[in-house]
């Protein structure tokens, strides 16, 4: 570059070649200067001037052109680079908000198909509802039947002996009715086999189908249990005593949870093996390894029902005790009231908290409870589900 460029300095006789030599000096000082940016040195050759060339201002013009554009893509060039910096750190910018802003246009995008979808799924949910009515109204009816009487149960075992017999009584015909009505409204699809472990007289069963027969077989044992409660109810105190209709609501309860383990067996099974019967080997093979897998299951659910059926046969043929009977002086030292009911022990029990309380009112409170209610010891090792007459509101439909 600076051999180009000497040509500048020629001597003032070759005034016809300064054109040609300065345009040349020009063209290499603006090709050149790229290699000395990027290498980081820039390089400017400053001579003196002879006389000869200060004297002709065609020279003169041409060095100021040649050293305003050297200096013109210098500053070009690094503003670039700071523009190139800057769009860098913008685009950076630019990619974290599109980032943490693509998750919101996603919901927005999903709100706005919901919006202009809702009418067709409300159509498509109308005759849904139509297809089914029959199912759905049947549900509902059977849904709020047992949260009425298990409800009814609980407020009068609770009340003890002051429980009415009359409502109890009512109950019991409730159940009953509300279950031979639904049998004789359906008699001609036999939905009683299934509670004997027998197939009902339907022609295909399709899962719908089989949602039926075994909702309507759940029901109908919690039905059945719980009439059966209601009758220790409708029992006299002299022929069974509080004490002991607590066990007897808590045995019927796991013995109903167990049975109703078992009743859909035979229906799912069925409709597993069914499903290979109409098709070739190969969807027939996939039907007996679905049955199978389900069998496999349900035995596993066996063992572990039957470990809290064992315990709840020991509980009940053992009667364990909370504490010992309270003696007169032990009952004086706290003014003869149990701090429970707020009136005179009956039957006082003695804790191993010392704390005495009635039978009654502490067998009652050890059916939801492990701790003494004043100190809170623990005095049971395992809360005693289901004295208290509830009924499990889990639909076994598997």
């Amino acid at each position: 570059m600076q051999a180009n460029c000497s040509q500048l300095h020629s001597p003032p006789g070759a005034a016809g070649s300064e054109d040609a030599s300065a345009s040349q000096c020009v063209h290499t000082r603006l090709t050149g200067e790229g290699s000395c940016l990027h290498s980081g040195d820039v390089h400017i050759q400053i001579n003196s001037i002879p006389k000869e060339c200060a004297e002709n201002p065609s020279s003169r013009n041409i060095r100021s052109s040649v050293h305003s554009c050297t200096h013109g893509c210098i500053h070009s060039r690094l503003r670039s680079h700071s523009h190139n910096e800057a769009r860098q750190s913008d685009d950076t910018a630019t990619e974290s908000g599109d980032h943490g802003s693509s998750s919101f246009s996603e919901f927005r995008y999903l709100f706005k198909w919901l919006h202009k979808s809702l009418p067709y799924i409300l159509i498509l949910g109308v005759k849904l509802v139509m297809q089914h009515i029959t199912g759905i109204s049947l549900g509902i009816g059977l849904l709020t039947t047992f949260m009425y009487a298990n409800k009814s149960i609980v407020n009068q075992v609770f009340l003890r002996e002051r429980c009415s017999k009359i409502q109890c009584a009512w109950l019991l015909v409730f159940l009953a009715g509300s279950s031979v009505l639904l049998y004789y409204t359906f008699h001609s699809q036999s939905l009683y086999y299934s509670l004997i472990f027998l197939n009902p007289t339907l022609d295909h069963s399709s899962f719908w189908e089989v949602l039926w027969i075994v909702g309507i077989t759940d029901f109908i044992l919690k039905f059945l249990f719980m009439g059966l409660k209601c009758l220790i109810l409708l029992m006299p105190s002299f022929i069974m005593p509080f004490k002991s209709k607590g066990y007897w609501y808590m045995l019927l309860e796991e013995l109903c949870q167990y049975y109703r383990t078992f009743v859909p067996i035979p229906v799912w099974f069925r409709y597993f093996i069914s499903y290979g019967e109409f098709g070739n080997m190969t969807r027939r093979s996939l039907g007996i390894l679905l049955a199978l897998l389900y069998l496999i299951l349900k035995l596993l659910d066996f063992f572990g029902h039957l470990r809290t059926f064992r315990r709840v046969l020991r509980i009940f043929f053992t009667r364990p005790s909370y504490g010992v009977a309270a003696s007169k002086r032990q009952c004086s030292d706290v003014d003869d009231i149990c701090s429970v009911c707020q009136a005179e022990f009956q039957k006082p029990v003695l804790l191993i908290c010392q704390h005495i309380f009635c039978e009654e009112c502490i067998t009652l409170w050890f059916n939801r409870e492990k701790t003494c209610p004043l100190c809170r010891t623990v005095i049971s090792d395992h809360i005693n589900k289901w004295k208290d007459g509830a009924t499990s509101s889990h639909l076994q439909i598997y």
